[in-house]
């Protein structure tokens, strides 16, 4: 069976090594950008099976990228969690209107729960019975 994989469009080059090594060790294929143009030119040509977006990047900022992602026919469906840290209202109201799948706010939210967070989204992914169970 293939290997999830998952994009890291992080520029803080630590946090971005300990979510790789996090997510490695959890049975995930990690792929890396550092800045949002090669975030999208990554997502664009490995069709991830999740991205996990910085909003505050150089070259081009995160909310460009989700945009992009969304507005185009092949990248449209690949799903996007915004880890960020801009927690204002308005910054999670749009990136959540532009199509994320969700917004984690860094600063609220240890890696072991965010890698926890992932791992939650594809069982649901995986398994649609998880969700109902929850509601």
């Amino acid at each position: 069976m293939n290997k999830i994989k998952i994009i890291i469009v992080e520029d803080d080059e630590i946090l971005a090594r300990v979510l790789y090594a996090e997510l490695t060790d959890a049975g995930f294929k990690v792929l890396q950008a550092f800045d949002g143009e090669a975030g999208l030119a990554l997502a664009r040509s490995e069709h991830p099976d999740l991205v996990l977006l910085d909003l505050i990047l150089p070259k081009k900022y995160g909310f460009e990228v989700l945009e992009e992602l969304k507005k185009s026919p092949d990248t449209k469906d690949i799903p996007v969690i915004i880890l960020t840290l801009l927690g204002e209202d308005e910054d999670i109201k749009r990136g959540l209107e532009l199509g994320a799948n969700d917004y984690i706010v860094k600063s609220s939210h240890a890696v072991a729960e965010i890698i926890e967070k992932i791992k939650n989204f594809f069982a649901k992914k995986f398994n649609p019975q998880i969700e109902q169970e929850e509601k």
